[in-house]
């Protein structure tokens, strides 16, 4: 029997987007919705999140996989939903590297994480302007804005992004989260963030708290 569950995980597991995209488009036409390959693919992109806390994958295959993923997801599989609405989210995220800093592989992989457990993630990049924060909120509305930063002479930018999100009277529309190689729980709590996450796994966990769950 067809399970498209078993050829998702088949073919992320080679990490490569050709096959994803094959098994997309063959769940398709076996009759499966849009929505329960999306469904599959999600749940495919847990178990490679676990398998990456355990050890047992690393960073490069977990970023290959999810980008591969949310390729398929937004390029082929989502054009297909009547209403984009049909793809229930915990909520949406604005996610970027402060200005000042070109590091991208961890907010990537908290991106890809966040992805996975079921959040819209809206990834600004790296060295991303205060103003293209606040615009971005303006634009998505999100329920959350993360922010990197990786170096110490770029995390007074988190602080920054804040305080022109207050001067613009967004800050009470919005929930903060900050994290980065120099940034503490502390950091975040003097700052006025909503929360702080060290690690890409908790980041889910900090986010899934600021929306109640």
């Amino acid at each position: 029997m067809f399970r498209p569950v078993d050829k998702i995980r088949e073919a992320m597991s080679t990490f490569d987007q050709e096959k994803l995209i094959e098994v997309a488009k063959g769940s398709l036409k076996n009759g499966f919705h849009p929505l329960e390959i999306i469904n599959a693919i999600t749940v495919v992109l847990r178990e490679m999140g676990e398998k990456y806390e355990k050890g047992e994958i690393f960073i490069p295959h977990l970023v290959t996989a999810g980008e591969a993923a949310k390729y398929v997801i937004s390029e082929l599989l989502e054009p297909l939903l009547k209403d984009k609405a049909e793809r229930k989210t915990l909520g949406r995220v604005v996610i970027g590297t402060v200005a000042g800093d070109i590091h991208d592989i961890g907010k990537s992989l908290v991106a890809l994480m966040l992805f996975s457990a079921g959040f819209e993630v809206i990834d600004l990049g790296k060295d991303v302007p205060i103003e293209e924060f606040v615009n971005a909120v303006k634009k998505y509305s999100p329920s959350i804005v993360g922010m990197s930063a990786l170096i110490t002479t770029t995390r007074p930018m988190q602080r920054e992004v804040i305080e022109a999100l207050k001067k613009q009277n967004l800050r009470h529309k919005v929930m903060v989260m900050v994290g980065g190689a120099p940034v503490s729980a502390e950091w975040a709590e003097e700052i006025g963030a909503d929360g702080y996450a060290e690690n890409a796994i908790e980041a889910v966990n900090v986010a899934k708290r600021l929306m109640g769950g």
